[in-house]
This record gives C-alpha cells, sequence and structure tokens, in this order.
C-alpha cells in the first residue's frame, strides 16, 4: 500500500453479519476490501486487494480479547510483520487514541481524536430513542495522525452519513518509508473500532 491517490474513501457494506468495507482512492478505483471475521474472541481481520477475496494482501490481529489497551499486529501475505497498532484505554475514555508503531517496535504514528465534546455527545444522545438515529449526520468524529515530533501527516474523519459508515483519509505531508502501509492499516482497524459513533 504505497503511492495511493488521496483522499482514500473508507464505506461500509449494508446488511452483513460481519463487518466488511472496501476502501477506494480519489477517482473510484479499488485499494482494499477488509472484512472482520465474525464471532471471534481476538479481532481477526483480513486485508484483501479486492471484493472477489481471493487476493488476501494483509492479516491485522489483536492480542487479546478485551481491547482495552489491545496491540493489533499487521502481517503481509507472507507472514512479516510491517507494524502493531496499540489503543490507548485510559485515555480513550475522553478521546480516542492510538498510536503506531514499525516492525521494530519503535513508536511511528499518533492518531488521535481532535474534539473530545463530539465522542462525549454522541455517547449521550446516541441512547435516545429516535433523535439516536440522527448522530451519523450531525457528529462526526476527526482525527489529527501526526509523527512523535508533532509534524501532521494525514486527518482521517467521519462523513455526514445516516444509514451507512463512510470515513475520508486525507494525506497532509510526504510519508516516511513504511508509514504509509502502517497509517491504511491502522486506520482501517481503528475505524473498526470507532464505527459505531457518530
Amino acid at each position: 500500500m504505497q503511492n495511493l491517490n488521496y483522499p482514500l474513501t473508507i464505506k461500509f457494506k449494508f446488511g452483513v453479519l460481519n463487518p466488511q468495507f472496501s476502501v477506494v482512492d480519489q477517482a473510484g478505483k479499488p485499494v482494499a476490501f477488509v472484512k472482520q471475521k465474525a464471532f471471534k474472541l481476538k479481532e481477526d481481520i483480513s486485508v484483501f486487494q479486492s471484493e472477489s477475496q481471493t487476493d488476501l494482501q494483509y492479516k491485522i490481529k489483536a492480542d487479546r480479547w478485551l481491547d482495552y489497551n489491545a496491540s493489533y499486529s499487521f502481517t503481509d501475505n507472507s507472514g512479516k510483520e510491517c507494524g502493531r497498532l496499540v489503543r490507548k484505554g485510559a485515555r480513550s475514555l475522553w478521546k480516542a487514541e492510538y498510536e503506531l508503531y514499525d516492525e521494530t517496535g519503535k513508536p511511528d504514528l499518533v492518531i488521535k481524536e481532535g474534539n473530545g465534546w463530539i465522542k462525549v455527545i454522541d455517547s449521550l444522545l446516541g441512547e435516545i430513542p429516535i433523535l439516536g438515529m440522527f448522530t451519523g449526520y450531525f457528529l462526526n468524529p476527526s482525527y489529527n495522525v501526526t509523527r512523535p515530533d508533532g509534524t501532521l501527516v494525514a486527518i482521517f474523519h467521519k462523513k455526514p452519513d445516516l444509514i451507512s459508515r463512510s470515513f475520508e483519509l486525507e494525506k497532509s505531508t510526504s510519508f516516511e518509508a513504511g508509514e504509509e502501509t502502517r497509517l491504511v492499516l491502522g486506520t482501517m482497524m481503528m475505524v473498526l473500532l470507532e464505527r459505531a459513533r457518530g
């Protein structure tokens, strides 16, 4: 997953038992098709080149069945590890925050929610009958992706949508070696964890 044509759009498939979504580039060209295994205690996600699901590119697997501070490792189709995403449990109560690490375990990127109030208001309004149905159009979280030195690399946000879930990843600067693959895989995993919001 390198030299992609941004922005990328993630759109969930509607009316399926297990979560799955497609990723397309700015021109509408397929980038990936992602499918989560149903009824698994630990997250097990397959990333295919296309919706035909015959060309497995990556696997994403959780290290535990509870997602509090869970780590999600990325491996390519040869089984080689290419990084991991870590969910920061305690800090996620206010603003969702994730950290990306490279294949050597070195901190690479940070994904942090921009406005914590959106998460709070969405949680409250989402429980109100009828009103909760419309939060997906008005409450759309946005996440900044930065390097440890604070450089903004990308912005990831939910698009207004009442029924399905649709997200967009916009590039803000040139990528360093390996960053793009980890960023795209990390946002794919993050969207599965955060998809119920908004």
